[in-house]
Formats: structure tokens, C-alpha cells, sequence
């Protein structure tokens, strides 16, 4: 059984400012700060008890636990950033295993647009208003919290809008 609609309208107050800032975080200074990572755990410990039966809400928990040790040997390898990987953990929890098509295709989507999004604002006005931002600067990297982010926060407004 896949995420509800009422746990998503659960998270989704949280997740919004949460998203917002770990994009603008990340575009502006290429990095996702612990204090996004420890909102987004906090938001889960405490409306994840509102949100979902206490024996799904404690199962959760484990999809912080193994995707933060496949983040930490992706990171190792070099695939990702650390902020990446403690993000993707840390919103583990809010996604429900039966949902994972629809991850894969939010995070498709999500990583086009932003790319797309991305290198557009980079030549354009935008880039004369904030031209001290890292992501501009970085060339081959790329400030994957605003995918990330946004699927995040994609996934949650299908979720509580659609089921």
C-alpha cells in the first residue's frame, strides 16, 4: 500500500519551507545543510506518529537507516555529495516502498526540468541578480537538492491531490 493522502497532508506543511530552502541552499552555496537534514528527521519523528499506525511509523524508520549506508557508499564513491545522500535519508521515511515507480518518475522528471531550469536561469537576468552563487560557478556539478527537493515535495502534493 502506497503513501496516503491524509500522511501526505501531514508532511506536506514541513516539507514545503523544508524543499524551498534546500533548493535556494543549494544553488546559492552548493551545499545542504545539517539543519535541513535534522528539520526533515524532526518533521518525521513527530507528525509520522500523526501521519501513519504506529508499526508503519517505527518500519519507516529503517529507510532512513539503509538509505543513509547506500548514501554513505555512494558518497564514498564519489557519486554524490554528502548533503545529497543525508537529504535522500532523511526524507526516506515519508515515502512508502509501493511508491517507488512513482519516485523513479518524479526524480526523472524532477532532474530534467531542474537541469533545464538550472541552465536557463544561469543565462539569463537571474544570473546578474545572484551572480555570487556557487552553481553558476561549479561547471561539471550540479546542485542536485533542488531535484531532490522537489520530488520530495512533487511526490507529497500527487500523493495528498490524487489518492
Amino acid at each position: 500500500m502506497g503513501l496516503t493522502a491524509q500522511a501526505a497532508w501531514w508532511f506536506l506543511p514541513a516539507v514545503i519551507p523544508i524543499a524551498i530552502y534546500v533548493s535556494w541552499s543549494d544553488m546559492s552555496a552548493m551545499k545542504i545543510t545539517n539543519k535541513a537534514v535534522i528539520a526533515l528527521i524532526i518533521a518525521y519523528a513527530i507528525l509520522g506518529l500523526f501521519a501513519f499506525p504506529f508499526q508503519t511509523y517505527l518500519w519507516q524508520w529503517t529507510h532512513l537507516a539503509v538509505m543513509l549506508v547506500v548514501g554513505i557508499m555512494l558518497n564514498a564513491g564519489g557519486v554524490m555529495g554528502a548533503g545529497d545522500a543525508k537529504f535522500i535519508a532523511a526524507a526516506s521515511p515519508m515515502i512508502m516502498i509501493a511508491d517507488l515507480r512513482l519516485i523513479i518518475v518524479l526524480l526523472a522528471a524532477a532532474l530534467i526540468g531542474a537541469y533545464v531550469t538550472h541552465r536557463l536561469a544561469m543565462h539569463s537576468a537571474l544570473r546578474r541578480m545572484v551572480p555570487e552563487w556557487e552553481s553558476w560557478k561549479t561547471g561539471k556539478r550540479f546542485p542536485m537538492g533542488f531535484p531532490l527537493s522537489m520530488t520530495l515535495l512533487f511526490y507529497l502534493l500527487i500523493v495528498a491531490t490524487y489518492r
